[in-house]
């Protein structure tokens, strides 16, 4: 957690789909807020130009960047950053416009577990059809060629959206937050239905789509659900269903799971995207192309 009191800064965020790439190291872009005063006055998405791990400080270093948070880092990274005088929030999930928000607010906390357990072969993160980018639970695919043209292909836009499940509940809003939301049309940051959608839009348009799961955040995958032995699992013992927290891949990569199950002896998690399987509706609102 911090305390508020600083003017001016720059807080990035690993960035993928809207939401906090999970491995620092293989993040393709960042999300950069500029803040005055503890409020968020700007923010725009930009890419990490292929660098890596340690690399990156100086990436984020240049941009003038104070704070950054992500979902996990490794010792170097962390001693780059720390070289570079860049404050390091890890552990961080979910919308990057709220993870910056709860850090503002004083409320955003290092969350998780790390374990030794490795994914058996074959066993992914879920989500992804043949030919997909990865989401932010696993670590990166490379290089992103959209499956559709349009005119915003490749242009940076600044959308603002109401989400909402079938039953009308909203899940998320850009409009409630007061601030557009910024990516590169075409690149894989967005959700494939949202991102096509926009492709050909004009600045001032409104559109209200309906994605199916395999346009959104694809289908749950039974394989990204699994039972460890609590003894195998130092903390285990201590989380409870419904929790949120973090694993590490057999490269060291964490990423979120949900707890869904717990006896005395095992624990169950669900690595499944929680939007999976749902069909969701957007109302886009195409605020500005640069």
């Amino acid at each position: 957690m911090r305390t508020k009191g600083i003017q001016t800064m720059k807080i990035a965020v690993t960035y993928d789909n809207g939401e906090v790439f999970q491995h620092f190291g293989k993040t393709e872009n960042f999300k950069v807020y500029e803040v005055e005063d503890n409020k968020i006055i700007s923010s725009e998405v930009i890419s990490s130009n292929g660098s890596g791990h340690g690399a990156l400080a100086g990436v984020l270093a240049d941009q003038g960047v104070n704070v950054l948070i992500c979902g996990g880092l490794g010792g170097g990274a962390q001693t780059a950053l720390a070289e570079a005088g860049i404050e390091v929030c890890a552990g961080a999930a979910g919308d990057t416009d709220k993870a910056v928000q709860d850090y503002l607010d004083g409320t955003l906390e290092d969350a998780g577990v790390t374990c030794d357990h490795h994914h058996e072969e074959g066993h992914s993160c879920g989500n992804h059809e043949e030919g997909e980018s990865c989401g932010s639970s696993c670590g990166g695919c490379g290089s992103h060629k959209p499956a559709f043209s349009g005119p915003n292909v490749g242009k940076t836009c600044r959308t603002h959206y109401k989400g909402t499940f079938n039953d009308g509940t909203q899940f998320d809003s850009s409009y409630d937050r007061g601030q557009p939301l910024e990516f590169v049309c075409g690149a894989g940051q967005m959700i494939k239905g949202f991102d096509a959608a926009v492709a050909d839009m004009k600045v001032g348009e409104i559109k209200e789509i309906h994605l199916m799961p395999e346009e959104a955040y694809g289908q749950p995958n039974p394989d990204a659900i699994f039972t460890l032995e609590i003894e195998q699992l130092p903390g285990a013992e201590d989380l409870t269903v419904g929790q949120q927290v973090y694993l590490s891949n057999q490269y060291g990569q964490p990423f979120p799971v949900k707890v869904t199950a717990k006896d005395e002896k095992t624990i169950t998690f669900d690595a499944n995207h929680e939007m999976a399987g749902k069909e969701l509706n957007f109302k886009i609102e195409l605020v500005e192309v640069k």
